[in-house]
Parts: structure tokens; C-alpha cells; sequence
């Protein structure tokens, strides 16, 4: 099965006459789309002991540059869904149509028994294209078995078969609610798309969904509750999709010979390649939205310097690159930078507080563990184990320093949620799987996922996402077009809001780059002079 007849340009009018115009935020120079920020502890001793070391990259805004997005839809319509799920996919597939511009494609797929392809990948440019596409959502129905192996197969090859490729973001959207004829779905290759899947409701299989999510390259897998409309989360995948402002991003850790070892880099579930002397380990993410951060923690051991006086050692360098729009960047490397001085504290000694930035993002990783071992003992039929497992956790978040910041607050909501949703073995099948499946594959990935629904833990939600949000829930009060504002739309007002955010990002980059430029003469000219006053003591 093969594809290649997607649409290869926009139509070149407008049904006023014009010509189509190109949003703001899709060209530009993508430098300083991204930003690395590094927090450690400033001083370590001479004495060999370990340090944790976090690496926060983050995306700035997407209103220069981001990449155009193929889309490709593919929907559940069997029996299941007749009637109000029905319609309620329909009503966010419209939504979806509405916030495209007009260089996004979008294609449609439907699968029940078997799967058909409504349409190729085609631009959704002007209303003309939307008002075809939104007749095809309209006449959906729904008739036969749950076949999801099906659908997805002509998903991927529609996302096999795609021409026009040259930065552009190809996506999977895959929704169903049903489990049956869907065992071997799982065994599909990807083949580097990034499928995010959406379970409806309670008869859907969350391992399998998440399962073909987690398979795919940083494909998210969300849940979706029975009586919660699909348009917010599906707006939320929408509000990261359209702000793509990195493709390809990694980040390479590199140890200073002399310094330091690398024992560990902990990226969640994020492909990581290590240099086979392990002097380096490169992280790969994919893409990056803007306002999207990614952290990771890496676990240093220091090398015993207690010959030396105290000094400044780099221990680590950190690079990033990424493409976006056929373009690649890539950073400096940057050097983490420790004071080496004194003596390791005594076993009796309280050992020195760690960065907040770095002790929350360590609690947060333990509280997924947490989730993952009571989710395990769960669908071992053992939920008072796993409810003790949850407070336990819920009482480690008492310890955290940072008690101000944000997240915390969200975790324990989640928490919350969970010892809910386990209250009882028939609350934990019918619920509690697959909310536990959605903050695990979302703590994972360090990417927002709809738990249930969309608004109750916000963990990784973009300010873009929070914006779709609003705008959906306005869109279901009342479908009316004006209601809606268009992405180019969205654009304007956060540039609006924020003139300064367009630049901002090449703005430091540039200004990143002197420093780092001025602090590597600096250090030349230091190693002459140093070469120089050896030479006259010698001479001497």
C-alpha cells in the first residue's frame, strides 16, 4: 500500500479573489528557537564525590519560525462511537480544521471492519478547503467492528508516501474507543512518525494505545474520559503541533577528560547513544514547542583533586542542535563550570543542599516511579499496596524545597486523582489504568498528555495550549466561526502581547555566542601568559 498524490501547493486564491497569504510564524531564521539553561552546585571538593548536574532546554516563541504540519487523522467509526461520541469527534475534528493555516495539510482516515482514506494529505487554505473537509467530517458514520490495525496501516503509509517534504512536521493522530481486532496493531513500525493516540472512554485497551504511542518517536498517548468532549484535548495536541519550533533536537553531554565521569543521563524515555569509551551521551527529542521544556538530569562522578589548590574545573560540556525548516543550528559547546575546594563533609556531616531547580526535578522523577510501581501492583489485583505506595509518595512531596513552584502543587493533584481512581478494583479497570498509562507516558516524554480530561493536571501545558484550551471551550458553547480565531490570529495577539517575543530568542543567542566567543580569548590568552611565565622561570 502506497500513497503519493497529497497536495502539492496551496490554491492560489482566496474566495474573495486574493491570493493566499502565508502566517506570521511560519518563516524566519531559526536561530535561538531554543535556550539551555544549567543549574548544579557552584562548589564541590577536591575529595572524589558525585554531583547531579540539570540540563533545562526550552523552546521560545514560535511567532518568527515554525514548521508547516502535516496532519493525518485517523479516526475510529464503529459501532461503538454511533451517537454522541460521534458527534462529539466531529465537533473537535472541526475545531481542528478551523485552527489549521493555510500551509498545514490534513488528511482523514477512517477504520471500523476495514479502513478507508477520505482523503490525501491537501492544504487547508482558505474556506473553500475547509468547508470540503468539514463535509467529509459531517457525513461520518458509524457501522462495524473496532479494526485499529487497520486505520493505523494507511495512516502510516499515507505519512510514508507524503511528498512536499523539506521541514515540514509530519504527524499521527489516532483516536478510538474500542479494543477488539486490535491485537496486532502494536507490531507496526512508526518508521519515525510520531503517532499520538487518544483512548475514549472506558472500553478502550490504554496499554495498547500507549503501547503504539510509546513505540513511535515521542508519539503521546492520552486518555480521555466517557462524557468529556474530545475538542480541548484534542486542541491541546493542536496547540504544541502548530508551534513546532525545533525538528530534530538533541543534546550531546561530554565529559572533560581529567574531571569528571559521566555515570548516568536520565531523559525519561527519550533514545539516548552513548561514545563506546563513555566520554559523551547524545539525547534525541525530536521536535519542540515553543514555550516546551526539556530537562535532564545528569549524574557526575568527580575525580580526586586533592593534589591540586583550589580552581575552576569544567567538568562537562553541553551541546545542542536542531533543524527546522531544512536549516540546521547548532550551539557552542557550553561548559558546566564547578569550584573545586576543601574536603568531602563527614558521614556525620549534613552533605551541602542541592540547586531547588535540580531537587524538584529529582522529586519529579521519583514521583513517577511512584506512579509506576502502584500502577503495577494495581493490575496485580493488590490496590492497597498501591494506595499506600501513593501516600507515600504524597508525603515525599512534603520534602521538597521548592515548595512554591508550580509543579508541586500539580503532582499532588495527581496524586489525588490516582488514590480516587483507587478506591476500588471496578474504579481502577473502568478509570484508573488508564490515567495512571496518560501521567506516566507524560511524565516520560516531559510533554503534556490529557489525563481524563484536559483541564485538571496542566503538567507540561504550553502557554499555546492554554490558549486552545479557552478557545475550546468556547467552541463547544457555540460552533460558530467567528467564535474561533484563526492561527494566524492566535500569531498576532501573542506578539501582540509580547512584541519583543519574535526576537528575544536570536537576541540571546547572538549574545550568548559573544560572551562564550570573549570567554575562549580569554582563556587563550591566560594559557600564554601561563606558558610565558613558565618559560622565564625556567629561563630563570
Amino acid at each position: 500500500m502506497a500513497f503519493n498524490d497529497d497536495e502539492q501547493s496551496a490554491p492560489v486564491a482566496n474566495n474573495n479573489g486574493g491570493t493566499t497569504t502565508r502566517p506570521p510564524g511560519i518563516t524566519g531564521v531559526p536561530v535561538g528557537q531554543v535556550q539551555l539553561t544549567k543549574y548544579h552546585n557552584a562548589e564541590a571538593p577536591l575529595d572524589p564525590n558525585d554531583q547531579e548536574v540539570l540540563l533545562e532546554l526550552k523552546g521560545t516563541s514560535s511567532a518568527t519560525s515554525r514548521a508547516a504540519l502535516d496532519l493525518i487523522a485517523v479516526l475510529d467509526v464503529s459501532t461503538s462511537m454511533a451517537g454522541d461520541k460521534l458527534d462529539r469527534m466531529k465537533a473537535a475534528l472541526l475545531f481542528v480544521i478551523r485552527k489549521l493555516a493555510d500551509v498545514d495539510r490534513l488528511s482523514i482516515v477512517t477504520f471500523s471492519n476495514d479502513a478507508a482514506r477520505l482523503c490525501p494529505l491537501r492544504f487547508v487554505a482558505g474556506d473553500a478547503a475547509r468547508a470540503d473537509l468539514g463535509a467529509l467530517v459531517d457525513g461520518l458514520a458509524a457501522d462495524g467492528n473496532t479494526n485499529i490495525r487497520a486505520g493505523l496501516e494507511i495512516g502510516l503509509a499515507v505519512a510514508a508516501g507524503r511528498r512536499l517534504t523539506a521541514g515540514r512536521a509530519v504527524n499521527v493522530m489516532l483516536m478510538s474507543d474500542g479494543q477488539q481486532n486490535r491485537g496486532d496493531a502494536m507490531r507496526l513500525d512508526p518508521g519515525g512518525v510520531p503517532v499520538h493516540t487518544f483512548g475514549l472512554g472506558a472500553d478502550h485497551d490504554p496499554a495498547v494505545l500507549q503501547a503504539i504511542a510509546g513505540k513511535s518517536r515521542e508519539g503521546m498517548f492520552h486518555y480521555v474520559a466517557d462524557g468529556v468532549n474530545l475538542t480541548a484535548p484534542f486542541s491541546q495536541l493542536l496547540g504544541g503541533l502548530l508551534t513546532i519550533i525545533a525538528q530534530d533536537l538533541e543534546l550531546t553531554v561530554t565529559r572533560v577528560d581529567g574531571e569528571a565521569a559521566i555515570k548516568k543521563v536520565d531523559a525519561g524515555t527519550y533514545p539516548q547513544a552513548a561514545a563506546a569509551d563513555g566520554s559523551s551521551v547524545t539525547v534525541q527529542f525530536g521536535t519542540l514547542y515553543s514555550a516546551e521544556v526539556r530537562r535532564v538530569l545528569v549524574y557526575l562522578a568527580l575525580e580526586d583533586s586533592t593534589a591540586f589548590p583550589p580552581y575552576d574545573a569544567e567538568v562537562v560540556e553541553a551541546q545542542f542542535r536542531y533543524s527546522l525548516q531544512g536549516a540546521t543550528v547548532a550551539s557552542n559547546p557550553d561548559p558546566v563550570s564547578i569550584r573545586r575546594s576543601g574536603s568531602a563533609p563527614e558521614p556525620s556531616e549534613e552533605a551541602p543542599a542541592r540547586k531547588p531547580e535540580v531537587e524538584t526535578e529529582m522529586a519529579r522523577r521519583r514521583h513517577a516511579e511512584s506512579i509506576r510501581e502502584a500502577r503495577s501492583m494495581a493490575d496485580g489485583k493488590e490496590l492497597e499496596r498501591a494506595r499506600t505506595r501513593l501516600v507515600e509518595a504524597q508525603n515525599a512531596l512534603e520534602d521538597v524545597l521548592d515548595q512554591a513552584n508550580p509543579m508541586v502543587d500539580m503532582l499532588r493533584e495527581e496524586l489525588l486523582q490516582l488514590l480516587r481512581l483507587m478506591e476500588t478494583q471496578e474504579a481502577y479497570e473502568r478509570a484508573g489504568r488508564a490515567y495512571a498509562v496518560s501521567s506516566l507516558a507524560s511524565h516520560d516524554r516531559q510533554r503534556f498528555a490529557a489525563r481524563g480530561d484536559a483541564e485538571g493536571v496542566r503538567l507540561f501545558a504550553t502557554p499555546r495550549m492554554d490558549a486552545y484550551l479557552e478557545q475550546a471551550r468556547r467552541f463547544d458553547e457555540d460552533p460558530g466561526v467567528a467564535a474561533l480565531p484563526s492561527a494566524e490570529e492566535d500569531v498576532r495577539q501573542e506578539v501582540a502581547a509580547n512584541p519583543l517575543a519574535p526576537v528575544a530568542g536570536q537576541i540571546a543567542f547572538y549574545v550568548r555566542s559573544a560572551i562564550q566567543a570573549l570567554q575562549a580569548i580569554d582563556k587563550i590568552f591566560a594559557s600564554v601568559a601561563a606558558a610565558t611565565s613558565t618559560s622565564t622561570s625556567t629561563s630563570t
